[in-house]
């Protein structure tokens, strides 16, 4: 008995010591890894993004329909939920109620009924509209459909258009945006930042009183003034990387700041002066040991900086400065939205500011997992 128990005390003090041998001879990136993964918060915000990304990237196959398909007997429907049962019984496959159309005799607009005694069953991988898969190859089968009609997830807006079907292609194009958008301001502020806190001088001098500047400048009021200038001419894809570059182009202030200010501090530093020493060049010390040892605040900051943006695209396309129709984002969609009637007839069309709210929560909750993971004081167990 005494001999088992050595026996297993050993085996426990042979794992912690493998433990803790794993954990100091591990790299940077592993240990933010490990920490971050103890974040159960900031891992559901990740996961929440990914699926809103993944689903939007391949919005042609996971959406039953296509942006401007219509299906004219289900102007403003509500949202249809497939079911299980219903009075007639159970079925193993899901299925929705048919409709019955009939004309308003006041308004003489169609009014769509449920019709409970007509089921029709979703199908997965069903053929329907072409599509292409990242522009690149075409092809017609969707995650779900049903014969014979049209299923809205989500309800439809006053043309019939598939609320669902749109709020996916609207998820790529304003998440798109916003990486974009913060990338272009990341690299700028990476560079000036850089430059400013590596050399500072007159040269920093120059680059701060630049910086206060655009500070100070409203990025919406802004873009409202660039685009009255924009030309009528110009296509969805050139306002698209209009948006991205002027988001980008004053984004970068507050994060080459930061940099600014950390490098001001470490630049006379032993490891600098023996990386200088050695006949390291600015950009190699800047990059190769400044840089990584502020990798906690450049996390945290840029992936905050991501709902400003996406913010900053909805506020716009919403009040049509943005991006225009046919094209789709959050804020397109939410202009249908805006008046009374669909408040009152259609309260469904706001679910897509859900998506905007849910995609800054998780994006705040990841920046705040990965502040935690990437800072070095970290205690871990």
């Amino acid at each position: 008995m005494t001999t088992e128990i050595a026996l297993d005390s050993g085996l426990i003090e042979g794992r912690e010591d493998e433990k803790k041998l794993k954990y100091y001879t591990a790299s940077q990136w592993e240990l933010v890894l490990w920490r971050f993964r103890r974040h159960k918060v900031a891992m559901a915000g990740a996961l929440v993004l990914a699926a809103m990304l993944v689903s939007g990237i391949f919005a042609g196959f996971f959406a039953p329909y296509t942006v401007t398909q219509r299906d004219s007997d289900y102007v403003y429907g509500p949202p249809q939920m497939p079911t299980f049962w219903d009075s007639h019984g159970v079925s193993l496959q899901p299925f929705i109620h048919g409709l019955t159309t009939k004309r308003d005799p006041v308004t003489l607009r169609k009014i769509a009924t449920v019709d409970p005694d007509t089921r029709k069953y979703v199908g997965f991988f069903v053929k329907g509209e072409p599509y292409e898969i990242l522009g690149l190859v075409g092809w017609d089968v969707h995650l779900f459909g049903v014969d014979g009609g049209m299923v809205h997830l989500f309800g439809t807006d006053e043309f019939g258009r598939d609320v669902f079907s749109r709020t996916l292609y609207a998820s790529a194009t304003s998440l798109s945006i916003g990486i974009l958008g913060v990338l272009v301001a990341f690299v700028l502020a990476l560079i000036i930042g850089g430059i400013a806190g590596y050399f500072g001088g007159w040269i920093d001098y120059v680059i701060q009183r630049i910086t206060e500047v655009i500070r100070v400048v409203p990025i919406i009021p802004l873009y409202m003034g660039l685009a009255a200038a924009f030309p009528r001419e110009w296509s969805n894809t050139e306002v698209y990387f209009a948006m991205m570059l002027v988001f980008g182009l004053v984004g970068w202030p507050t994060l080459s700041r930061r940099i600014r200010s950390h490098l001001l501090s470490q630049r006379t530093e032993d490891y600098v002066l023996a990386a200088r020493l050695a006949g390291a060049t600015p950009f190699r010390i800047i990059t190769k040991h400044l840089l990584p040892s502020f990798t906690s605040y450049i996390i945290v900051d840029l992936v905050i900086s991501f709902p400003y943006m996406i913010l900053s695209e909805t506020a716009l396309s919403f009040i049509g400065l943005g991006l225009r129709p046919p094209s789709v984002s959050w804020g397109i969609l939410l202009q249908d939205a805006q008046n009374v009637r669909a408040i009152e007839q259609a309260p469904w069309l706001f679910i897509p500011a859900l998506f905007v709210v849910v995609a800054v929560l998780s994006f705040t909750v990841l920046g705040d997992g990965l502040r935690d993971a990437a800072d070095p004081y970290t205690v871990s167990d």
